[in-house]
């Protein structure tokens, strides 16, 4: 049992730190709009994470593996939300203030995690090593142990973001700033579809 769990929990650690779209929107908000507003994002993102782990390993699992052209669209779509989030970003105001511009909130982590490629194939993935056909049990102790390091994870990165913040005092390196973080999350969400279609 106990070597179950550290196998969970090191897939979560490895899954939910490891940088990702929500990880770049995470870092860019934190740097935006600080550790305390950001948070909603993370509460959002963490919970649609774990309800799409729970809907996949309680049956939504048999749909998607009896059609599985399904992932790809999901893959494009999903794809498609987070280059347009990337794109907003890139191209956000620098001279803008934080009351100006709406801080990522907690619909929108939950929305970006249903949408996300790397979150269906990370729950594929999990559900596949850890879950039993024949109860419900480890898939719900998975997930409450992901749900704790999910948030953790996410929360790190946007203290790190807040990090950011500090340094980025002038126009010009918000904007450059605002630019590397757009970019990077268009180039994870290219990445994340071109994996999953399989290329």
């Amino acid at each position: 049992m106990f070597t179950l769990i550290a196998a969970m929990c090191v897939f979560s650690l490895t899954m939910s730190i490891s940088p990702g779209p929500v990880n770049m929107t995470i870092l860019a908000s934190g740097a935006t709009y600080g550790l305390r507003r950001t948070l909603l994002f993370v509460s959002g993102a963490t919970i649609g994470f774990i309800l799409l782990l729970l809907s996949l390993g309680l049956g939504l699992m048999q749909i998607v593996t009896a059609y599985p052209d399904l992932l790809k669209y999901l893959s494009l779509a999903g794809s498609s939300f987070i280059i347009y989030v990337g794109y907003k970003i890139a191209l956000a105001a620098p001279e803008l203030s934080t009351e100006e511009v709406p801080c990522p909130d907690f619909k929108q982590g939950f929305l970006m995690q249903w949408l996300n490629p790397k979150a269906w194939l990370a729950c594929i993935a999990g559900i596949s090593m850890f879950t039993n056909p024949g109860s419900h049990a480890p898939l719900f102790l998975f997930s409450g142990l992901y749900f704790i390091i999910c948030y953790l994870s996410l929360a790190t990165w946007a203290a790190m973001g807040t990090r950011f913040g500090v340094i980025l005092d002038t126009r010009k390196k918000m904007r450059r700033f605002n630019i590397a973080m757009g970019s990077l999350l268009c180039m994870c969400a290219v990445y994340l579809l071109l994996t999953s279609i399989g290329f």
